[in-house]
């Protein structure tokens, strides 16, 4: 596999991160992001912010405020 470049890295990071990445394609990100501290820097920071945002409690949505969210993504109301 040819090494990946910064723009190849940073469109499959969300993919990397949740690990649905293929193996041949995890190790050549791995490898790009062990030389480049661009990229490093920013897959470090992408990670950080997910445990973040994971580790908050779920808003507290009145039923209103739900429908209409819903509503905007047209999503059937949960």
């Amino acid at each position: 596999m040819t090494p990946m470049t910064c723009q190849d890295v940073l469109a499959s990071l969300s993919d990397y991160l949740d690990g649905e990445t293929l193996p041949k394609q995890r190790v050549a990100i791995e490898q790009h992001l062990s030389a480049c501290a661009a990229c490093f820097a920013v897959a470090d920071t992408l990670r950080k912010t997910v445990s973040l945002y994971h580790e908050l409690p779920a808003p507290d949505l009145s039923h209103a405020a739900r429908a209409r969210l819903y509503r905007a993504l047209n999503l059937a109301d949960v």
